[in-house]
């Protein structure tokens, strides 16, 4: 039995999501159909991480077991896979890996950016929030730096999250502004269920005036996820990396 990583990288915008679902489709049921067309058998992935409904990610990754598909043959049907595949999905490499290594446990961090921009632009519309209000970006890096900071992130996660531990390391959180668009770039060993757009949709009302810093320190500390702001929309966040060794 060999292992393989499958490396991909999508635009979620007609997806329920990554991770296969009963009656929708997703990114995880067209990569294994696409698998099973061209090798003509089934296949069962296990993904890195997954991404909500309307998520987009840059690299991903899905763990396939096999047997008798050598690794020559597993990275020549890259082309052939992406053949098959739709244009909003595409497969970037296929390789060989230790049997031992986990794609979802074994990754270190992954990096996170949500993406907003302020002046109406039909080519952003799918891959961004249109936010149109004043920000201070200053405001918005202050608590940034206390996400940072911070290890509980209760007060981030949707209800109904079936984890043990809420306690996340972020290793960078930052916004950055460029090019017109506005950036959260943010990087941990894990995320909850809706944390980033939990943080993302919070401090924006810090960046507009409307919440405090100490206000925004107490949300983090109160691990109550019905003071903290869930509404910004899916399309503007993004699965940049996910890091292994």
């Amino acid at each position: 039995m060999a292992r393989f990583f499958i490396e991909v990288y999508y635009k979620g915008t007609n997806y329920a999501g990554f991770q296969v679902q009963q009656n929708a489709n997703t990114i995880q049921a067209e990569v294994e159909k696409a698998l099973g067309i061209y090798f003509r058998k089934p296949f069962e992935l296990t993904g890195s991480s997954r991404t909500d409904k309307g998520v987009h990610a840059i690299q991903n990754f899905f763990q396939a077991d096999v047997e008798a598909i050598g690794s020559a043959e597993m990275e020549h049907a890259v082309y052939h896979l992406n053949a098959i595949l739709p244009e909003d999905i595409v497969i970037r490499s296929v390789r060989e890996v230790d049997p031992a290594k986990h794609a979802r446990f074994d990754a270190k961090s992954r990096t996170y950016e949500y993406t907003i921009y302020q002046q109406k632009d039909p080519f952003l519309a799918d891959r961004g929030f249109f936010y149109p209000y004043m920000l201070d970006i200053s405001l918005l890096n202050e608590a940034a730096r206390l996400v940072q900071a911070a290890s509980e992130f209760k007060s981030f996660s949707k209800h109904n999250s079936q984890v043990k531990t809420f306690r996340c390391t972020i290793y960078e959180s930052i916004w950055v502004s460029e090019s017109g668009l506005i950036r959260y770039r943010v990087r941990g060993n894990r995320f909850l269920r809706g944390m980033v757009r939990g943080l993302v949709g919070t401090m924006l009302k810090v960046g507009r005036g409307k919440t405090s810093l100490d206000e925004f320190a107490a949300i983090i500390a109160a691990e109550d996820a019905s003071l903290a702001d869930f509404s910004v929309p899916p399309q503007g966040l993004t699965l940049v990396s996910v890091q292994y060794e």
